[in-house]
C-alpha cells in the first residue's frame, strides 16, 4: 500500500517530526504553556519564541527563562536571532547543555527593530553572510540547524531561493519559506509560488508557511508547492485545536468541526492556570489577555467581554467572567 506522504513522519536531520505539521516561533506567543497545549493537540514540531544570540551570550536571566523546555512538548526547536557569525556560534556553544531538539536561525522577523539591527529578514540582503551564519551555527551544535526566510526583503527583491541554497550550502537541514516579503509584514496574501521554487531547487526538507488556516488549505499548500510540511502561525492563536483538525484532514480527508463553546472555555481557564503555573499569577494573566481574545473569537457579545477581559488580574476574575458571560458554556 502507497504510503500517505500527507500524513507519513519526516526528517530534519537526526529528529522524525511525527507528522507534517509546524507549531510557528512568535514572540509572546509560543511560550511553553501554549506550545504544550499545541503538541497535546498534535502539533508535529513545536518552536519557541525567538531569542537574541547576543543576549545568549551575555547570559541574562530572562533570557534563560526563553528557553525553558518541558519533556511533553518534544520535539521541540529552539530559534535564535542574530547577524555576527561568530556570536551565533558562541551562542550555538552556550545552548549545547539544553534540552531542545532543533535549533532554527531567524531570517524573516520583519518587525523595524530587529531589521535595523541587519538582524530578522535583513539578512535576505546578503545571501553570503547567510551561508557564513548557518555555517558558524552547524560548527558549534550537535542539532540539526533550520532557517526561517521569507519570500525576499521586498517585492523587487524576491530571492528565497537563493538564500535557501546559501543555508544549505552552509549545512542547514531545513528551510521554512513564508510566502510574504518583509515589506508585506503579515499582510495581502501569501504567494505560495516561491516556496514551490525554493522546494524545487533543495534537497533537504522545505516547510511552507502562510495563509494555512484549515485542512483543506494546508493540503492545497503541499499540492501546489510539494512542501514536506506546513507550517501553522496565526491561525493557531486561541485554536490549539488547528492542528488535531489539519492532522485529520491529511490523513484521511476527515473535516472535523471546532470544539464547543463549552470546551474553549475550558481551555482558556486550562491555558490561564498553566500560564500561571509558568510565570506567576501577576505576570501570567496579564499575557492571558490576549490569548483569552483569540479563544473568544465567534463567541456572542466577544467585544464587549474582551473590554471586561483586559481588566483581569486573577485567574479567579476570569473564571467569574466567563461564568457570568457564557453560564451554558
Amino acid at each position: 500500500m502507497e504510503e500517505n506522504r500527507y500524513a507519513s513522519p519526516f526528517q530534519i536531520g537526526n529528529v522524525t517530526i511525527p507528522n507534517r505539521t509546524v507549531f510557528a516561533p512568535m514572540a509572546g506567543v509560543s511560550d511553553l504553556p501554549f506550545r504544550l497545549l499545541c503538541h497535546e493537540q498534535g502539533a508535529g514540531l513545536v518552536c519557541m519564541e525567538m531569542i537574541s544570540a547576543k543576549a545568549i551570550t551575555f547570559r541574562s536571566r530572562r533570557t534563560g527563562e526563553l528557553w525553558e523546555t518541558d519533556p511533553e512538548e518534544k520535539p521541540v526547536s529552539l530559534q535564535i536571532f542574530g547577524h555576527e557569525p561568530d556570536v551565533m556560534g558562541e551562542a550555538c556553544r552556550i545552548l549545547e547543555e539544553q534540552t531542545f531538539d532543533i535549533l532554527d536561525i531567524n531570517m524573516g522577523c520583519p518587525v523595524p527593530k530587529i531589521v535595523g539591527n541587519q538582524e530578522g529578514s535583513a539578512l535576505m540582503r546578503d545571501p553570503g553572510l547567510i551561508e557564513k551564519v548557518v555555517r558558524a551555527c552547524v560548527e558549534n551544535t550537535s542539532r540539526p540547524v533550520t532557517v526561517k526566510m521569507r519570500r525576499g526583503f521586498d517585492a523587487d527583491h524576491i530571492n528565497a531561493v537563493e538564500c535557501a541554497l546559501a543555508a544549505q550550502e552552509g549545512g542547514a537541514s531545513a528551510v521554512a519559506v513564508h510566502g510574504r516579503t518583509r515589506e508585506q509584514m503579515y499582510s495581502g496574501t501569501a504567494d505560495w509560488s516561491t516556496i514551490a521554487d525554493v522546494k524545487k531547487a533543495l534537497a533537504i526538507p522545505v516547510i511552507g508557511n502562510g495563509d494555512v488556516v484549515d485542512g483543506p488549505s494546508a493540503k492545497r499548500m503541499m499540492d501546489e508547492t510539494g512542501c514536506d510540511a506546513v507550517m501553522i502561525a496565526r491561525a493557531a492563536q486561541g485554536n490549539p485545536w488547528i492542528f488535531k483538525e489539519v492532522n485529520a484532514y491529511l490523513e484521511r480527508g476527515a473535516i472535523l468541526e471546532r470544539p464547543p463553546r463549552r470546551d474553549i472555555v475550558r481551555m482558556i481557564l486550562r491555558h490561564a492556570d498553566m500560564l500561571c503555573e509558568c510565570k506567576g499569577e501577576k505576570v501570567g494573566m496579564r499575557e492571558m489577555r490576549g490569548h483569552v481574545h483569540n479563544y473568544l473569537s465567534g463567541f456572542p457579545g466577544a467585544s464587549r467581554v474582551r473590554g471586561k477581559v483586559n481588566s483581569i488580574t486573577t485567574k479567579a476574575e476570569l473564571q467569574a467572567l466567563l461564568a457570568k458571560e457564557y453560564p451554558y458554556a
